[in-house]
């Protein structure tokens, strides 16, 4: 019975973060798709803008906002780690720790020099193809803190993805007996139904980012390289298009 109970509650458990952190996400992503979809105009020429200025006449209370934003986006963060230290496992169970930053290090700049690239030229082709919307990745102001905050905005998305679809889910699915492949495909799935409103270039292409982020996560046991990598491929696209928007033709 205890068993039972136990694997009822980690169902339970799994269901709430996802419903309270990436699986809304997803869920509001799916709407914004459908609606896109059947609003009779081309993905193409459809807007989704990621990093946006709020007041941009008062910047200091603009960046107030965006630090806020950044700081309330990592609370599921900050729930997964309480629920692993209560269980007796911790932030390290999934490899979320310090113990061998240079390796990861390292890993992490090879998966996103890879991907990162890779990724690039799949979002241009999806989006001449019609499969994804404009995507305005910064539209904050030539304000001094743009590139810190897109800095910090990139470490956060990179930290709350990683953590909690990759190394959580995939630690607490393996808890419940959950096949591996199984486990893989719907880590990835949940993670490109969240970029859904981007539109379907964006959804698959995460698939994809997903799968090879998971076997990598399984072949090394530790999250904090994809967090690395993560982290780079999402600065480098948002500094890059905070300075090269408007001055190269190639980026729509």
């Amino acid at each position: 019975m205890s068993e039972i109970l136990s694997r009822r509650t980690l169902r339970t458990e799994v269901a709430l973060v996802l419903l309270l952190s990436l699986g809304a996400s997803g869920i509001w992503a799916l709407l914004r798709i459908i609606n896109l979809l059947t609003s009779h105009v081309s993905l193409a020429s459809q807007t989704a803008t990621m990093i946006g200025s709020i007041t941009p006449d008062r910047p200091w209370l603009d960046l107030a906002y965006q630090l806020v934003g950044i700081a309330l986006a990592l609370v599921p963060v900050a729930l997964v780690a309480h629920l692993l230290q209560r269980s007796g496992e911790g932030m390290s169970g999934i490899g979320f720790d310090g113990h061998d930053a240079r390796r990861d290090g390292v890993r992490g700049s090879l998966v996103a020099a890879v991907v990162g690239g890779s990724g690039l030229g799949l979002y241009l082709v999806a989006w001449n193809l019609g499969w994804n919307v404009h995507l305005v990745v910064s539209a904050l102001g030539p304000v001094w803190w743009a590139i810190p905050v897109l800095i910090l905005a990139a470490v956060e998305n990179a930290v709350l993805e990683e953590t909690i679809v990759l190394g959580y889910l995939l630690h607490r699915l393996d808890q419940l007996g959950a096949k591996p492949k199984i486990a893989l495909v719907g880590s990835s799935l949940l993670r490109g139904s969240y970029h859904l409103y981007q539109g379907l270039g964006g959804f698959f292409g995460n698939f994809a980012m997903g799968l090879i982020f998971g076997v990598c996560y399984r072949k090394w046991g530790r999250v904090m390289p994809l967090v690395v990598a993560h982290s780079v491929m999402d600065a480098v696209a948002f500094i890059g298009y905070q300075t090269l928007h408007g001055h190269v033709s190639w980026l729509p």
